[in-house]
């Protein structure tokens, strides 16, 4: 008796699998319909699909580097990096040795010139003098105080002082150092009142170009959530939107200002999430977020997905307008209905009236709800919505 080798029984098994498979084909054929079977999504509510979260900065509202405005050498530095300095506060102080000689200077010159200039007024009327000696005995005159007034400006300009009250961020300088004019000495800055800056997108500029909501930009709700506080909404106001976009992004900044908390350290550098929502501006707010794998193009680039009848359990193409694209996913700005199933993965093979089997892992859209869909308890709002 012959017993057959692991060779061969791996090609016995081979072509039985192969025949399987065509059987299984056969009865497809058979049956009329070649069946694709694809991965699906289901479309998200878009019962918050205007809400949208950008991530934004913090920084003062008011803000300055402190500097002189003549060289010199530092005598007096009271302040230190975070002290709170009260308007008019002396920051820093110059030698000023060297400005007052130069003010007694000058100042004995103007009291000389303006002797001259008193007498000669009395002589030319007399015409002691000639009317051009007399216009060299004012111009002087006039120059001299002219350099006094430089003088004590220059004398006054050795004393910095706080033009607001505020935090002292930062100090460039060490106390008995030379510093030039126009030397940043200390960094300033106003945390009673902050702004906060984030990025919107060129599309949603466009849309809410499109809807007219240009002068009522201080009527869309929108508020900052912190890390620290995650429970707590912190409403804005508007304060100024860029109008030109950034060459790298193509992103426009926008600012709104935030008062300080009570309960919350908010300080320029730290990083918050904007909730802007903009529901009412944008088609009611029906904007989606889908995989990136989901939208397919025609031959002339228009974007479209491919929707899945699921009594017939036939796909239908359907034509889309799309926004911008962050990681794998992008925003579908009109086109789709929520609870809607499209098609994410097989999308290049099908063919109008197509009929479908899904795939046994259906994701069921989770993780493709509009953007701005918050999954945890509800927050707790620190002011009244209207501020926003």
């Amino acid at each position: 008796m012959i017993y057959p080798d692991n060779r061969s029984i791996k090609l016995v098994c081979l072509a039985l699998t192969l025949a399987l498979s065509a059987c299984d084909s056969s009865v497809e054929e058979q049956a009329g319909e070649k069946i694709r079977p694809v991965k699906t999504t289901v479309v998200g509510d878009p019962g918050v699909g205007g809400e949208r979260r950008l991530p934004g900065r913090i920084e003062s509202a008011r803000r300055v580097e402190l500097a002189f405005r003549v060289p010199g050498t530092l005598k007096e530095l009271p302040i230190k990096e975070g002290d709170e300095v009260s308007a008019g506060a002396i920051i820093a102080k110059l030698d000023d040795a060297d400005f007052k000689t130069a003010y007694d200077d000058r100042n004995a010159v103007y009291k000389r010139t303006s002797a001259d200039y008193e007498r000669a007024k009395e002589l030319v009327k007399d015409g002691f003098i000639s009317r051009v000696d007399y216009d060299k005995v004012e111009a002087d005159y006039k120059s001299a105080e002219a350099a006094l007034n430089q003088a004590r400006l220059d004398l006054s300009y050795t004393t910095l002082r706080a033009p607001f009250s505020g935090n002292v961020a930062q100090r460039y300088v060490q106390n008995f150092e030379e510093v030039k004019a126009k030397q940043p000495v200390i960094a300033l800055r106003d945390l009673n009142l902050l702004d906060v800056k984030f990025n919107v997108p060129e599309s949603l500029v466009i849309r809410l170009n499109e809807a007219g909501v240009d002068d009522e930009a201080t009527d869309v709700p929108v508020y900052a959530v912190f890390d620290a506080a995650p429970d707590r909404r912190y409403w804005l106001s508007y304060k100024e939107a860029a109008t030109r976009a950034d060459r790298a992004t193509q992103t426009f900044e926008v600012t709104y200002t935030l008062p300080a908390p009570d309960e919350l350290e908010v300080l320029p550098g730290m990083t918050t999430t904007v909730n802007v929502d903009l529901t009412r501006f944008l088609d009611s707010g029906r904007m989606f977020t889908v995989p990136v794998a989901a939208v397919v193009a025609d031959p002339g680039l228009a974007p479209k997905v491919w929707i899945v009848n699921q009594d017939t359990m036939t796909v239908t193409v359907r034509e889309i307008e799309v926004g911008t694209m962050q990681g794998n996913t992008i925003q579908v700005l009109s086109g789709l209905d929520g609870g809607e199933r499209i098609v994410t993965a097989g999308a290049p093979f099908l063919v109008e009236g197509m009929k479908v089997r899904l795939l046994p892992d259906v994701e069921q859209a989770t993780d493709n709800l509009p953007r701005g869909t918050v999954r945890t308890a509800p927050v707790e709002d620190t002011g009244d919505r209207d501020q926003g």
